[in-house]
């Protein structure tokens, strides 16, 4: 089978990692070709490529920036994105055949493309949502409800979800917005195809830990809550700051952030005039680095705005359960990633913005090592039994199955 997979990010080197590498690696090992279209931003200087990376055919197509920059400029670079898109398929991949479309959001803006594959080659399309947009730009504050660009992309949003054959929800509570928020011309199936990675051999080193935490100045007696990730205004990062500020200079306990994103630089500035001693925020690290650090620390966190109306589930969650890290998280309340974390065991949950329900739970992973022993080891067989990249790649390609079954018998 040839499978045509769209996304806005796709790492350059074989050896990085993001949420669909190892999905694409997994269908490329089942025997099918696999072609990846993916965007190639312009602040890199290079132009539109096609070449094949661990046995993938890799499109790389130049666009403006989409990620961490100002909002005009992403703007901007969403809306060109598709035709850009569309002009490299037709330019590149002319000759190529496709049986399935796979994509996911953001953008909302790939209908167009998947429409015209779709006709061309009379292939089935699959959407993994990993986004609800524009929603989740109106409840934070980004977008107004019901203004000009809200009505617009919402638009794009309903022609996309038209055009999917199938849908693939992150969680639950994802099924159950897009049902009860969407109504369909025809019985459409939406159904659970959660974030997944191929985990790697499970391995934690008490000398590893020891010489990271030397490496990085880590207090090796001190329980260390790691946040890796995106700054940005989704994650809520006013929370986070409380968070710090509540525990300013504690002893026995470290606070160590990882990642970028817009909010990066108020973040850091907080950080220096205040002066913590137990806080450490560092930028992206390269994998293997990173790897590293959260392997030397005891508790992973989670955080989101607390204004979401939509269920978001995120993708770090995964890397913290590879590590075997328990986990602790405040979210907002339509998110069902409480409920999942209880139902696995693995880790505490409280509203974002309830920072004396937090610091108990804070509280009770810094005082218990038996307790983050006994989650983190609950995390890493969830992720086995439920977010192996095999049930994703099962999901979708079984169910594509049924559909092109039911389009002959129709």
């Amino acid at each position: 089978m040839n499978i045509l997979f769209l996304t806005i990010a796709f790492p350059e080197t074989i050896a990085d990692r993001n949420l669909y590498t190892d999905m694409v690696q997994e269908l490329k090992d089942r025997g099918n070709e696999v072609y990846v279209v993916t965007a190639r931003e312009r602040r890199q200087g290079k132009r539109t490529e096609l070449r094949m990376e661990g046995g993938l055919h890799v499109l790389r197509v130049r666009t403006w920036n989409l990620q961490k920059t100002h909002l005009i400029e992403k703007g901007m670079a969403t809306l060109l994105i598709e035709r850009q898109f569309m002009a490299a398929i037709r330019g590149y991949f002319r000759n190529v055949r496709f049986d399935l479309v796979l994509y996911s959001t953001p953008p909302v803006t790939f209908e167009e493309v998947i429409r015209y594959v779709k006709k061309r080659d009379q292939a089935l399309s699959y959407l993994m949502l990993k986004d609800i947009f524009p929603q989740n730009a109106v409840d934070i504050g980004l977008m107004k409800d019901g203004g000009v660009v809200h009505r617009y992309f919402r638009a794009k949003e309903k022609r996309l979800y038209h055009v999917s054959d199938r849908i693939g929800c992150m969680s639950g509570a994802n099924v159950k917005y897009v049902v009860t928020h969407n109504r369909f011309e025809k019985p459409k199936v939406v159904e659970l195809c959660p974030n997944s990675i191929r985990p790697a051999a499970a391995e934690k080193s008490g000398s590893g830990k020891k010489l990271t935490r030397e490496l990085y100045g880590i207090p090796q007696d001190a329980v260390v809550f790691v946040y890796g990730g995106n700054f940005g205004k989704p994650q809520g990062i006013d929370f986070l700051m409380q968070v710090l500020e509540s525990h300013k200079d504690r002893e026995g306990l470290y606070f160590l952030l990882v990642g970028s994103g817009t909010e990066y630089g108020s973040l850091k500035n907080h950080i220096d005039k205040t002066g913590y001693r137990n806080v450490s925020l560092r930028p992206f690290v390269p994998r293997d680095d990173y790897n590293a650090l959260l392997s030397a620390c005891d508790v992973g966190m989670i955080f989101l705005d607390r204004r979401f109306t939509v269920p978001n589930f995120p993708s770090r969650l995964l890397n913290y359960m590879e590590l075997s890290l328990p986990i602790i998280a405040a979210t907002d309340t339509s998110s069902d990633l409480g409920e999942v974390m209880a139902k696995g065991k693995f880790g505490l949950w409280s509203k974002s913005g309830d920072l004396i329900a937090f610091n108990k739970n804070l509280d009770l992973f810094s005082s218990d090592g038996q307790l983050r022993e006994c989650m983190g080891k609950k995390a890493r067989e969830y992720l086995e039994q439920n977010y192996h990249v095999s049930k994703c790649c099962d999901i979708i390609v079984n169910h594509i199955g049924e559909v092109a079954k039911t389009n002959v018998q129709g």
